[in-house]
């Protein structure tokens, strides 16, 4: 039974019209020691994220009224930042950028082990266990960036800007070393976890996602790539205006 699941138990909620997969699913995070709500659609699910706490949600990207990826861009847009791990037959790249895009912070493809599944669900967990230790005095910074690490808060130039759950992590990972290298292998151990079986251009999909957020047009850039080695957070260049 992992560490998560011990006085306050994590609670999920896993979302998909198919019933055997769903009660599949449940009936193993369960047994994990997890709680576990169920959604068959996307309006429960969104209901249930709207007034519940959720440490995680696993959804499935085919739904009979709004899709995965509806689901999820409504849920940012109405500034609710459950972690999601999207599930999905879908596998190519375009489809893997759109979900990533619409606010999800993971995806499995279809078929999977439960054996992948719960390694993912531990990863997740672990990750935000350890931001909910850290400090509530520790604030990073670098140039005008500044990120609370008790409140997930990050400005730059005074200004909020509003991370999902693993551009978060992916920030903090390189703030943690802003002005050394940090090579990929590292990068991708520390914020995908060590069971992590993704495509590695993830990682650069997410870079690109930072630098849209905190680089805007006529400011100067943070993150910057060491070609064939990894990227380093410092200030550089200005970023030019179209």
């Amino acid at each position: 039974m992992p560490d998560q699941a011990s006085d306050a138990k994590v609670q999920l909620l896993v979302v998909d019209d198919d019933v055997r997969m769903r009660t599949f699913l449940a009936g193993e995070l369960r047994a994990e020691g997890y709680g576990v709500e169920e959604a068959g659609d996307g309006q429960s699910a969104l209901m249930h994220l709207r007034s519940q706490p959720t440490d995680l949600a696993m959804l499935d990207w085919s739904l009979p009224d709004f899709s995965g990826v509806e689901i999820c861009r409504r849920l940012r847009a109405g500034e609710i930042y459950t972690p999601v791990l999207m599930l999905t037959a879908h596998d190519e790249i375009r489809d893997r950028v759109e979900a990533l895009d619409s606010g999800a912070d993971d995806y499995l493809l279809k078929p999977f082990s439960i054996e992948e599944l719960l390694a993912r669900v531990r990863a997740h967990l672990r990750r935000a266990s350890y931001g909910r230790l850290i400090s509530t005095a520790d604030v990073l910074s670098v140039a005008d960036l500044s990120v609370n690490t008790a409140t997930r808060e990050v400005e730059r130039g005074g200004e909020a800007v509003q991370l999902s759950v693993r551009e978060y992590d992916l920030l903090l990972c390189l703030l943690r070393q802003a002005g050394r290298v940090v090579e990929r292998e590292q990068i991708l151990r520390e914020v995908w976890g060590e069971n992590h079986f993704g495509d590695e251009n993830l990682l650069g999909v997410y870079i690109r996602y930072l630098r849209k957020k905190l680089e805007p047009e006529g400011r100067p850039t943070l993150i910057q790539t060491v070609r064939g080695v990894g990227f380093m957070l410092r200030e550089g260049e200005l970023r030019p205006e179209a």
